[in-house]
């Protein structure tokens, strides 16, 4: 699970998602080495970009699935960020300075039942008709979202429209996340 990531651990892992982008603005590539056991494990993750001071998303990307070791996932998932973010330009040398990196590290995705979403702790995904939205489990937090008005958000996210996730056929997935980051969000 992802609370075994010690504090060292998530020292380094922030370290390798600001030299991955560092590196790919320069042309470069990297490789992150994993500096414990649980940095070396597949995991899914994903890595958000805000501006410092006014919290502005600059980026979100991740991997849901666990594809890549750890190490790996953060450095594919902040260059991803970054850079192919399409809601965003990409991100420029003069900004980096001013990115705020924030990582969440996932769990897998089981089955969940709406009745036991927990605003905070979960995170969701729908799908349905080749549709799928995912938000992180501090979305909902931040906007101080219910269970059933962060499902409706996450059945928008999936170009679904709100109340889907009552549908026959909807696939609904939970998972939590261990969030860390070089700024707290709203400091």
């Amino acid at each position: 699970m992802a609370e075994d990531l010690s504090p060292d651990d998530r020292r380094h892992l922030l370290a390798i998602a600001r030299q991955a982008i560092t590196s790919a603005l320069s042309g470069e590539a990297t490789v992150p080495a994993a500096t414990s056991p649980v940095l070396a494990e597949k995991r899914g993750a994903f890595v958000t970009l805000t501006c410092r001071g006014s919290d502005e998303l600059r980026g979100c990307i991740g991997y849901i699935e666990p594809l890549y070791p750890l190490v790996e996932t953060v450095s594919r998932a902040a260059i991803a960020a970054a850079l192919h973010d399409h809601r965003f330009e990409p991100v420029g040398r003069a900004e980096l300075p001013e990115l705020a990196i924030e990582i969440s590290v996932l769990s897998v995705p089981q089955p969940i039942r709406p009745e036991e979403v927990v605003v905070g702790t979960h995170g969701l995904i729908v799908r349905l008709g080749g549709r799928s939205g995912l938000l992180l489990p501090q979305v909902a937090t931040e906007y101080g979202w219910d269970a059933a008005t962060f499902l409706d958000h996450t059945c928008r996210k999936a170009g679904l429209g709100p109340g889907t996730w009552r549908q026959a056929g909807v696939e609904l997935l939970g998972f939590t996340a261990t969030v860390f980051g070089e700024v707290s969000r709203g400091d």
